[in-house]
């Protein structure tokens, strides 16, 4: 997506608002919208949005386990695997 086809002004936003909801629904993009010559505003498709959101959900987690691990709050994988196995054995 070339961002300089993207950028639009608040007049084009109004006067086509059907035609940008169906582009934007059907290409899966994002509307930059324009007021005095100025970014404002985002208008985006919902899939895209959600995927965003999803992406920016799984960044955050890599930050914090990246965070975790140089504070040394973690534990290695064989004793996690073993503590849920002697949980299994109890259980039964």
């Amino acid at each position: 997506m070339k961002y300089s086809e993207s950028v639009k002004p608040i007049s084009y936003l109004k006067a086509h608002a059907a035609e940008i909801i169906r582009d934007l629904s059907e290409k899966q993009q994002t509307l930059i919208i324009t007021q005095n010559g100025e970014a404002k505003a985002i208008v985006q498709d919902i899939k895209a949005y959600e995927e965003l959101q999803e992406s920016l959900a799984l960044l955050k987690i890599l930050a914090q386990s990246t965070s975790d691990i140089q504070k040394g709050n973690f534990k290695p994988a064989k004793d996690v695997f073993k503590s849920i196995k002697d949980r299994k054995v109890i259980k039964k």
